[in-house]
Order: structure tokens, then sequence, then C-alpha cells
């Protein structure tokens, strides 16, 4: 049985055991950094939508002389 398999060709399961923990300090790497673009996008669509707000606002004063009221 031995001979049958000494021919064959394959991984074996350091080599596996080590491309998953060399995977895993990648992923460990990668995942706070995402998580910071995350954010600041976030922050970058806040600022968009803010500006946003004050164009708004600013036609309106052209249009009607006075800023939208408060219900």
């Amino acid at each position: 049985m031995f001979k049958r398999l000494k021919g064959k060709k394959g991984f074996t399961l350091i080599e596996l055991l080590i491309v998953v923990a060399i995977i895993g300090i990648l992923a460990a790497i990668a995942i706070p950094q995402f998580s910071a673009y995350r954010t600041k996008a976030y922050n970058a669509a806040a600022v968009s939508d803010l500006k946003n707000l004050k164009t708004v606002l600013e036609a309106y004063m052209i249009d009607y002389q006075t800023y939208p009221a408060e219900y």
C-alpha cells in the first residue's frame, strides 16, 4: 500500500496548516484597515450631504428671501 502512495504528489498536513495560518495573519492585518476606510467613507458621505443641504438652503433663501421655518 505504501509503495502505491509513494509516487503520488500532494500537500502534507503541515503545509496546509502553514498556508491557513498565513491567510489568518493577513486577514487579521487587513480587517482593521478596511474598517478605518469604511469609517472615512461614512464621514465623507456625511460632509457631502451637509454641503448639499447648504446649497438647497441658499437656493431657497434666494427664491423666498427667508430661510424655511421649522414646524
